[in-house]
Parts: C-alpha cells; structure tokens; sequence
C-alpha cells in the first residue's frame, strides 16, 4: 500500500507539469491552431519562471515573501509562454505559414532560449542559480493544514500536493465551463471546427485564433516552471525538460481534446513516465517505461478512429490556414 500511495504522489507531482502544457495545447488547438512548439515554450517558461523569483529574491533580500515569489514566477513564465505564441501566430495567422515547419521551428526556438537564459543566469551568478530554502519551501509546501496530510491513505493522496496542481485542476474546471457554457467558448469551438461558416457569421476569427493561442502558450510554460520550481528543486536543469512538450502534445489527443480528461490523464501519464522508478522490473529496459504514454497513445487514436464518433476527434480545421478569400 505505501508503494501504492507513493506511486501516486509521484504521479501527480509529475503530472502536473503535463497538466498545464497540456491545458494550453488544448486550448491553442481549439481554436485550430496545432502549435507542435510546446517543448520550447515550456522550455522558456522553466527558464523565465526561475528568473523572475530569483532576481526578485536577489532584489528583496530576506524580506522575500513565498506567495510574492510564486506569483512573479507564474508571471514570468507565461509572459515567455506568451511571446513565443504570438511570434507562432503572426507567422501561422497574419502571414500564413505551414503550421507544422512553425511549430517545430518554435520548438527548436524556444528550447534554444530557454537553455540560454538558464545558463546566462547560472554563469552570471557563478555557476548556481538557486533560491533560498525559505523560497524553496514555499514552492514545495502543501497548502493544506498538517492533520488532513496525516490522514490514513487519503492524506498523502489528495493534501500532500503544491497549490500548483490545484490550480492546475481549477484552470480545468474553469476550462470545461468555458467551452460548455459561454458563448465566447463555443465561438472559440466555432472557428476551430469552421471558420469560413463562422467568418459569415460575423465571428472575428483573427481575434479567437490569436488570443487562444496567445493565452495557451502562456499556460503551457507554467508547466515548464512548475517542473523547475517543484521536480528540479528550483535549481535550473535543461536536461530534465526533455521531452515533456511532446508528452503533453501526446496527452492532448490521449485526453480527446477536453480539458477535464486532462487531469486524470496527466496524472496517468506521469505515472506511466515515473514508474521504473517506483515499480522497476529487471528484465523490462527502461526505455520500455519510457515510450508507454506514447504507445497508449497510438492505442487511443486508434481505437477513437475506429468508432468514428465525432466529439472524439480533432477539430476540423486543426492545422489548416483560414483564407478568407477562398471561402
């Protein structure tokens, strides 16, 4: 059982960063924009996110506060998210490029900058970027009081996490409701699934398309500073970065576009990406452990193709340019 509640624990402290990135792809894609640039983006949210609380902190001295350093780190990291977005959907909207070329182009951006930026700070500073144990504690700390997180089982399972997973959840919800129930949700569904029939409804398609994809570059590069604030101890590593944009693209159609399926599913998928750690078998490589939320993926895909159902698929236009003058 305590390997068990570990596994778990594990799985949502990993899962968490695939939450968000996979959150903001959701919501890029919604509109019909397929942004493969989550990699580089979460890249440069890791990067930025650490350099907002550390120069605050540097700035602050001890009078440093947690939430403070909390909320510039949030900040930082979705105004690098953002930038990089709207560098994507000037290119893909107002010039029209091939989304695909742009979005591995991003990719290869955004990881370049990140990893830039992350060792400008630790050259600069001395060869170590890190915050203080006091600032430490209040990335890592549960929000919930002690006695819940001593709780038999449950305790460990639904108290023990950061404030950063339960807004991860509360992002979600806000998400589902959004789409659901606004009417600015579902012109957003709109023009991803048509855009010339909601350009003649009077729908601003440029407006939708460049601020999803704007607002959910954002929210892909918290993910990339919740895994440097949180997994990598607030301590810049580029190398553990590797391939967690790809995983939350993966997660996006694993979960069939819909943000409530993004939070069991990222716990799932970081489960699956932590579990030769935690249930390592000698005669199973780890490499095998690696790919699984990939081959789940694939399974996925194909099982959803099978059935044909059309609220399990992509939206229509997803990966196309909107010309107007061909409508």
């Amino acid at each position: 059982m305590s390997t068990l509640v570990s596994l778990i624990t594990a799985a949502v402290t990993f899962g968490t960063v695939l939450m968000y990135g996979t959150l903001g792809e959701i919501l890029t894609e919604k509109s019909g924009n397929l942004n493969l640039g989550v990699e580089g983006i979460m890249y440069m949210g890791g990067a930025f996110g650490l350099a907002g609380a550390f120069y605050y902190e540097k700035a602050a001295g001890a009078a440093a506060s947690g939430p403070a350093a909390i909320i510039l780190a949030i900040l930082c990291a979705f105004a690098a998210g953002a930038f990089a977005s709207a560098i994507y959907s000037f290119l893909t909207i107002t010039l029209r490029t091939n989304q695909n070329v742009t979005g591995l182009a991003l990719s290869i951006f955004g990881t370049g900058v990140g990893q830039f930026a992350g060792e400008f700070m630790r050259l600069s500073e001395g060869g170590y970027v890190a915050l203080s144990n006091h600032l430490k504690d209040a990335f890592s700390a549960s929000i919930w009081p002690q006695a819940l997180i001593n709780a038999p089982v449950l305790g460990n399972i639904l108290f023990s996490h950061t404030v950063f997973f339960y807004l991860a959840v509360v992002l979600a919800v806000l998400m589902f409701l959004f789409f659901r129930k606004t009417r600015y949700g579902m012109y957003l569904t709109a023009v991803g699934e048509s855009p010339s029939t909601s350009d003649a409804a009077g729908i601003n398609i440029t407006r939708y398309k460049y601020l999803a994809t704007i607002i959910g570059g954002g929210i892909s590069a918290i993910g990339g500073m919740v895994y440097i604030m949180t997994t990598a101890g607030c301590v810049w590593n580029h190398e553990g970065l590797s391939g967690v944009g790809w995983l939350a693209v993966a997660l996006v159609i694993f979960c069939m576009w819909r943000p409530l399926n993004a939070i069991w599913g990222s716990v799932l998928f970081g489960a699956m990406m932590i579990m030769y750690l935690r249930v390592s078998l000698p005669f199973i490589p780890t490499e095998i452990y690696k790919i699984l939320p990939y081959v789940v993926t694939v399974i996925v895909l194909i099982i959803t193709s099978m059935r044909n159902s059309r609220d399990k698929q992509p939206p229509a236009s997803l990966g196309m340019n909107y010309f107007r003058e061909e409508r």
